[in-house]
């Protein structure tokens, strides 16, 4: 095929150069312009879902949505603080007693 639109060109080989960078151009230009953004809501790269029970249509409240109820919400509250990574000084620094009396544990020990 290509063999077929090279001899087609015409002028010699500067003139079928560029020729067929044109004929590249064009084709690029068409899909980029045209076929691309028409099949794009076609294709389903956007529909990103995870899960066996997809939802169609507008979204609903999610099940596994975490809810802000507290610090001490339940049995997965976070022991330790989310605004800052560096632990208060006055428990970092102090030691504590041992719960077997055992000498002092510092804290994360």
């Amino acid at each position: 095929m290509y063999a077929w639109i090279w001899r087609k060109l015409p002028f010699g080989v500067w003139g079928k150069l560029v020729g067929s960078i044109g004929l590249t151009v064009a084709a690029v230009a068409l899909l980029w312009y045209v076929v691309f953004p028409w099949a794009t809501p076609l294709l389903p790269f956007d529909d990103v879902q995870v899960g066996a029970d997809t939802q169609q249509g507008p979204a609903q409240e999610d099940p596994n949505a975490v809810t802000s109820g507290g610090a001490d919400s339940g049995p997965d509250a976070i022991p330790y603080s989310t605004e800052s990574n560096a632990p208060h000084p006055s428990t970092s620094a102090t030691p504590k007693k041992s719960p077997t009396g055992g000498g002092n544990v510092l804290p994360g020990d």
